[in-house]
This record gives structure tokens, sequence and C-alpha cells, in this order.
């Protein structure tokens, strides 16, 4: 059996995507940015200061600096995340099968710090987490390997003997680099995305999470 599984945040654990969608609608607007949805699907795997600077790129605004901008819509985020914030199915099924296993159980997302605690007070998970990281504290987001190494260290174990359960192609290609198992579980608009037949396992949803994925295939 593996001796750690490593969670993405957004569209994992919640569905936060929505809410980057109208934070950013809402701050990005405010400025003059015209945030078209097909624009902003390019800026979902992004981290929060990336995709600043990819709006600043497409409509330069005048005032706030692009940190400032990011500042803004993490804040949003995170009223949106008090107020609406729900677990994605199968979430605590998931965790506490971990747990009774007694397996690592760590969180690498390109979301902010300042998030994750947000997401695990909504969620009521936070106490079943070895560790958090996120990209804000590493020298490169998700595809990079970065977060999911630092997870891997500070849980103090090696990257091979981990899972690492994501819903997005960047995410998958982040963990692969780590050379750690992965697990998917992609929206349902993406679950037939033959990029994900990279992966090593594919789900619909946590729910169907078993012991039997725990493996590992030395």
């Amino acid at each position: 059996m593996i001796d750690a599984v490593i969670f993405d945040m957004d569209g994992t654990l919640i569905d936060s995507e929505p809410m980057w969608q109208a934070a950013e609608k809402l701050v990005f607007g405010s400025l003059g940015v015209d945030v078209r949805d097909e624009l902003a699907a390019r800026t979902a795997s992004m981290t929060t200061i990336q995709a600043a600077e990819f709006w600043y790129q497409h409509a330069p605004w005048e005032g706030p600096s692009t940190s400032q901008v990011a500042d803004q819509v993490v804040l949003r985020v995170a009223e949106l995340i008090v107020l609406q914030g729900e677990a994605l199915a199968g979430v605590h099924h998931a965790l506490s099968l971990l747990r009774a296993k007694k397996l690592k159980i760590g969180l690498a997302t390109n979301a902010p710090m300042t998030l994750i605690p947000v997401v695990f007070d909504k969620l009521d998970i936070g106490h079943y987490f070895t560790t958090y990281c996120s990209s804000d504290n590493e020298m490169a987001g998700k595809p990079s390997p970065d977060v999911y190494l630092t997870a891997a260290k500070e849980m103090g174990v090696l990257p091979e003997r981990c899972l690492a359960v994501e819903d997005s192609v960047t995410g998958m290609k982040a963990a692969q680099a780590a050379n750690m198992r992965t697990l998917v579980v992609p929206q349902k608009s993406q679950f037939n995305n033959v990029k994900f037949d990279k992966a090593d396992m594919k789900l619909e949803s946590l729910l169907a999470l078993t012991e039997s994925h725990l493996a590992l295939n030395e």
C-alpha cells in the first residue's frame, strides 16, 4: 500500500471553480477587463498572480498592481467559499477511508495559502491533514512538481510512495513529474478527455474510492 495520499483542492475537494470565475468577473470587470468565458477557462489552472498577470496583458488597467488585484480576487473567493462552499461527492468518505488505513494525508494546491484554512473550516476536514502546501511558496506552480515534492518532504514520504488525487490535466502532470501515482476525478464534461488516459486511475467521484486504489505497484 502507498504511504500517503496528497489531494489537490479546487475542483477536487470543493467545487470552487465557479467561485473563482465569479470573483474574476467582479474584480477584473470593475477594472474594465472583459472577462470572457473562453479566456477565463485558460486561467483555471493558473496561480492567482499568474491569472492577474494574464488579464493585465490582455487588457492593461491603471491603478492597483497585479498583486493587489490578485489579493482582491482571493478575498472575494474566500467570501464565496464561506457562503456557498460544499464538499464534492465522496470527499468525507475518502478521507475517512484513508484515516482508517492509517495513511498520511496531504494537500498540494495552486490556490493561495490563505484559502486553505477557509476551505478546511467550511468543509470541516482540516483534522484529516498531516500537512498542506501552496504553490504560493514555490518557484513555480503546477504543472511544475514543486508543491507536490514539498508536501511529500514535509510528510517524510518518498514521492514514489504517494498517490496524488487531481481533477485537472495540469495537476496530473505536476504529480507525474513528481514521480507520484495519479488518481484523477475529472469534471463530468471532461471525464472522457483522452489526456486523462495517462493517469494511473480515474473515478467519476471519490465515492468510488476503495482500498484497492491504494495499492502500490512496485
